[in-house]
């Protein structure tokens, strides 16, 4: 039977509604790569403030089998009957937190440690980061004192190292609320990303910027939880707690940056992209949903560097 305009039309927008009620600022990790393939000389510090957006296809597409009413209707009852709709709105919990429509921003402090070696600290509103870079080739020197061979297109390449952990949570909007107040739904996560980064050097070692390039592997690890008060496979008899479950994944991303300013002060716009099969998750009452999707995180950096010669 063909679907009438209208009807398409009207579930379409409902999807983009409740994927859109998921567009909030919370903790996660952040994945965008705005590191060059030069880390840090040794001795100096660098400051940095990045603001970027995770748009991730695994939300957008539950969200549309877990709409607003539904949520809304099922937080007003005293009971809830377990149903399709009760698996819907566990799937769309879950495909947020492992990968949320979301703001993201992070400040950032670096420093030197060792001619190719360099560490730091991220604070993603929520999620703490710590992080090391080790450079594989191309020049230590700076700006004010150049390595040998340091010009302008000199290649760079190194591998880093970052560590994230955070409490996961679902924020405080109607939609999202909704869901918590029936499910009672609790999750933590580790995050780890190795990305292997390229760069050519825009004057030498850097002085006016670089253009970067590479590939990311990053692996995640969850645990969650559903306890909810009154949701009844039967008048009489409520459905069991989901107690804490824990599930791992991997992702496998690309990478573009530009870092742009002059020996001081960058502009770095950046974008990623990342494909994750996050697996089966174990649901309430013995049920399951798979996940799986694609990620795309544009973002805006800023960098001070802060020479101690």
């Amino acid at each position: 039977m063909k679907i009438p305009f209208s009807l398409r039309s009207s579930r379409r927008l409902a999807s983009i509604f409740a994927a859109t009620a998921l567009l909030a600022t919370s903790c996660t990790a952040p994945r965008a790569i705005v590191a060059t393939g030069k880390v840090t000389p040794q001795g100096e510090f660098r400051l940095g403030y990045n603001q970027g957006f995770n748009f991730a296809t695994a939300p957008l597409n539950k969200a549309g089998s877990a709409l607003k009413e539904a949520a809304s209707k099922a937080a007003s009852k005293d009971t809830v009957r377990y149903n399709g709709a009760v698996n819907s709105l566990q799937a769309a919990a879950l495909a947020y937190i492992l990968d949320p429509i979301q703001p993201t921003a992070d400040l950032s402090i670096r420093y030197g440690l060792a001619p190719r070696l360099d560490a730091g600290y991220k604070y993603a509103f929520g999620s703490h980061v710590i992080d090391a870079q080790y450079q594989l080739l191309g020049p230590t020197g700076s700006p004010e004192s150049p390595g040998a061979g340091a010009v302008s297109g000199t290649t760079y390449a190194s591998i880093g190292l970052q560590f994230a952990t955070q409490r996961a949570k679902l924020p405080s909007l109607p939609f999202l609320s909704d869901i918590n107040s029936v499910l009672n739904f609790r999750a933590s996560r580790n995050d780890l990303l190795v990305p292997l980064i390229f760069s050519q050097s825009f004057g030498p070692e850097e002085e006016i910027g670089a253009i970067s390039y590479g590939v990311v592997y990053a692996h995640s690890w969850l645990k969650y939880s559903f306890a909810p008060d009154n949701v009844y496979v039967s008048p009489t008899q409520k459905v069991s707690a989901l107690s804490d479950q824990s599930r791992d994944f991997s992702s496998f991303g690309g990478f573009l940056n530009l870092k742009l300013g002059y020996r001081y002060f960058y502009v770095i716009p950046a974008v990623s992209i990342f494909y994750q099969n996050y697996g089966e998750y174990a649901l309430l009452n013995g049920a399951s949903t798979s996940i799986k999707g694609i990620t795309l995180v544009p973002s805006l950096g800023f960098q001070l560097r802060i020479p101690t010669k």
